[in-house]
């Protein structure tokens, strides 16, 4: 306990940047899944699409649940069910809910398939939905970084920058760096939190302080230490955790500055109400994070 009359300690609230409660593993309890995730400080989260078809029923948990945003895409492995209205139902979206705040999550997959020409199309059609609705998106990338890095450049070339997120980051710091100096925000889930995955707390040490998030694209990749089971929002927590072990800082910071970076891309301002921390934490957060600069 504080110092008698003291205010209590307030963690700053944490946003988990990418989810999937839409998803029949949550159909029996997310009523209780949604008051752990309150428990543990999350005031927003951003839920992800996978197709066109979710978007009415992620809409219905928008309204069950105000702290959820979300985004309207096509996942790279559904490119297949692509056809030439799907642009305009997701522009349609976008016009009719203030609470569409990126699209995606779209990308680039070659390590579950190979279909590559119909991919990259699929992509490109959703990033110019992204750049007419003025909208961030959410980049899936696996097995697939020198492709996306060439795609995303040659747009920037083209005037049309691409911002956004790369989503739950499993890549080199090299890659990273690519993604990074493209304007990208990268954004860690459960992986970070592995023992063996070494190249991703790599990439978490030197991302620097302003350009990343954490997520838990549940109900996927549950952090340690509930490996194994169905991942849930409230464990983004545990990411906010084992980053800041790894950037050697408080778990505040990582929650603060994170936070932030969310509501920065997704517009979530409203969402992320920040309580005051102690000084020392405070004055860390305005200073430049040491060993954070591109390697």
């Amino acid at each position: 306990m504080g110092k008698a009359g003291a205010p209590p300690l307030v963690s700053p609230p944490l946003v988990d940047s990418h989810c999937h409660v839409v998803f029949e593993d949550f159909q029996g309890d997310l009523d209780t899944v949604a008051q752990r995730w309150r428990q543990q400080g999350v005031c927003a989260l951003v839920h992800a699409c996978v197709t066109p078809e979710e978007i009415p029923a992620i809409r219905q948990l928008a309204d069950r649940f105000p702290e959820l945003r979300y985004a309207v895409g096509l996942h790279p492995l559904e490119a297949g069910r692509w056809h030439e209205t799907i642009p305009n139902v997701f522009l349609e979206a976008c016009r009719q809910d203030e609470r569409v705040v990126a699209v995606g999550e779209l990308g680039l997959d070659l390590y579950k398939a190979t279909n590559v020409e119909q991919q990259v199309e699929v992509l490109e059609a959703q990033l110019d939905v992204a750049w007419e609705a003025d909208l961030p998106v959410i980049i899936h990338c696996r097995d697939a970084a020198v492709l996306l890095r060439d795609i995303l450049a040659a747009r920037r070339q083209a005037g049309r920058p691409v911002r956004g997120v790369m989503h739950c980051w499993a890549g080199t710091p090299q890659e990273m760096n690519w993604f990074l100096d493209l304007g990208l925000i990268i954004s860690f889930s459960g992986i970070v939190t592995f023992k063996n995955a070494k190249v991703v707390h790599a990439c978490a040490r030197q991302v620097p302080e302003d350009r990343y998030m954490v997520e838990t694209d549940c109900p996927f990749l549950a952090p340690t230490p509930h490996r194994g089971q169905r991942n849930e929002p409230a464990f983004v927590a545990h990411v906010a955790e084992a980053i800041a072990a790894l950037r050697q800082c408080s778990i505040a910071r990582v929650r603060q500055v994170s936070s932030r970076t969310a509501a920065r891309l997704f517009g979530l301002g409203a969402l992320v109400r920040e309580p005051p921390l102690m000084e020392k934490d405070a004055l860390a957060i305005s200073a430049s994070a040491p060993n954070t600069a591109h390697v």
